[in-house]
C-alpha cells in the first residue's frame, strides 16, 4: 500500500506481536534494504551503516540466542514472561534487520579530521538511526509491523561468530519483522510547545 512520505511516517509504529508470514517477496524486502543502504545520508558521505537481513532459519538462529543469553542472567520465574515475549513477538516474526556501524570507517574520520574528532562516534549514531527510521517505515509501508530491540551487547560476540561479521562492526539494534496479529498499543503524545520552538 503506497502511501506518501508524510503518511508512511505518521502511520509507523512500533509491533510486539507477528507472524512469520510476508506480504511481499522477499525480493522486495531486499529492494528496500538496498534503497536505505544507498541513499540514507551519512557524515561526510562516509557511508559507516552495514545493514544484515536475516530470514528463515537465520532470523529463528539469531532469537534462539538471545533467549539463551538471557536465560542465563535471569530467575526462571522471571525469564518465562521474557520467553513469550521474544516468541511471540521477535521470533515470531517473519525475519530480522541487524544494523551495524562500521568503526574503522569511524576512525579513519577522526584520524582525517581531527577538529571533530570527539563528534564522529555521535554522527555515526545518527546515520545508523535514520537507516533504522526509513526501513522501518518502508517495512510498514508494504504491511509489515516492525519494532526496533536493543539486546546488544549481550549477543554481540555470539551473533559475530556465527555470521562471521568483522570485528570492527558494532552492534547497534535489532528490528524483527512480520505480519502484525495485534494493532501497536496506545501511544502519547507530550505537547509539541514543549517539544518544538518556531522563532518568525
Amino acid at each position: 500500500m503506497e502511501r506518501t512520505f508524510t503518511e508512511a511516517m505518521e502511520h509507523r509504529r512500533s509491533y510486539y506481536a507477528l507472524t512469520a508470514e510476508s506480504p511481499v517477496p522477499d525480493e522486495r524486502i531486499e529492494e528496500i534494504l538496498r534503497l536505505a543502504v544507498k541513499h540514507v545520508p551519512s557524515p561526510f558521505n562516509s557511508q559507516s551503516t552495514r545493514v544484515v537481513l536475516l530470514l528463515g532459519e537465520h532470523h529463528r538462529k539469531l532469537w534462539h540466542m538471545v533467549k539463551e543469553t538471557l536465560r542465563k542472567l535471569m530467575s526462571e520465574d522471571s525469564f518465562v514472561k521474557t520467553r513469550e515475549k521474544i516468541d511471540r513477538g521477535f521470533a515470531g516474526g517473519y525475519g530480522t534487520v541487524l544494523y551495524y556501524e562500521d568503526t574503522t570507517v569511524v576512525r579513519k574520520l577522526q584520524e582525517d579530521f581531527p577538529t571533530y574528532a570527539e563528534k564522529f562516534p555521535g554522527w555515526s549514531l545518527q546515520t545508523c538511526a535514520m537507516h533504522q527510521f526509513a526501513i522501518w517505515t518502508m517495512l510498514e509501508d508494504v504491511g509489515f509491523g516492525a519494532s526496533l530491540q536493543h539486546y546488544n551487547p549481550l549477543i554481540d560476540e555470539e551473533v559475530r561468530k556465527e555470521w562471521k561479521f568483522p570485528e570492527k562492526w558494532e552492534l547497534n539494534a535489532q528490528m524483527p519483522f512480520g505480519l502484525p496479529f495485534e494493532g501497536p498499543g496506545q501511544k502519547e503524545f507530550q505537547p509539541l510547545e514543549k517539544r518544538l520552538k518556531i522563532f518568525r
